[in-house]
């Protein structure tokens, strides 16, 4: 069986060689490869990969909305995480929005290779570190039914949190995508009154607490 692949991870060097790893494979095919969330997710939906791998931190949408946004338009393509954090909310939240792997950068190439096969068949796989009584013991305790208001961004919204996390003005929000600077402006007010936000600094701790920027050094 020929697994197919489609790559995403904004570090060139590391996206090179993932996909020099993984087409020295016979049995795998590298259908293609990105470094931004938005083209992620329409290759994901245009090319049909049996496997996706991805980073958690793409630029433009990140791996958790690009996991929820696929989740329902290509439910065949399984996913396998590959990051760099290996805190247990950060992998929760992954398995959560539909990532079968969890493999942390730096492992052993041969690691790599057993995930995107694992998932392939439709069997998770996490990073030998990851363990599975943590991670249940965790997806237990966070189960407390409370209200999570960035459940109810829209997809733009989400977009757009995600690049004003980044610092991108709302002209540069707006020419990626395709809006006028003044939606651009409204969706992030709409933003920052539906998360109960005040400034900027309290946007990115936000952004960071979902997984949408690396946690601060």
């Amino acid at each position: 069986m020929t697994v197919s692949i489609v790559l995403a991870e904004d570090f060139p060097i590391l996206l090179r060689g993932l996909r020099s790893l993984l087409e020295s494979q016979p049995d795998f095919t590298v259908l293609g490869a990105t470094a931004d969330g938005p083209t992620a997710v329409r290759m994901v939906e245009q090319l049909k990969p049996k496997v996706l791998v991805l980073d958690l931190m793409l630029p433009g949408l990140g791996g958790l909305e690009v996991m929820r946004i696929l989740r329902g338009r290509a439910p065949r393509t399984r996913i396998v995480v590959l990051s760099m954090h290996n805190a247990t909310p950060f992998i929760a939240q992954a398995l959560q929005n539909g990532a079968i792997g969890y493999v942390l950068k730096g492992s052993p190439e041969d690691e790599i290779v057993l995930a995107v096969r694992e998932a392939a068949v439709g069997r998770r796989f996490l990073s030998p570190p990851i363990t599975e009584d943590a991670l249940n013991a965790y997806l237990e305790q966070s189960k407390s039914g409370t209200f999570d208001p960035h459940e109810t961004l829209t997809r733009r919204e989400r977009e757009v949190l995600q690049m004003a996390a980044e610092g991108k003005t709302a002209p540069e929000i707006a020419a990626t995508l395709n809006i006028s600077p003044r939606t651009a402006e409204s969706h992030r007010a709409s933003i920052m009154k539906k998360l109960g936000l005040q400034n900027q600094t309290d946007l990115i701790r936000h952004a960071i607490r979902r997984g949408l920027l690396p946690p601060e050094p």
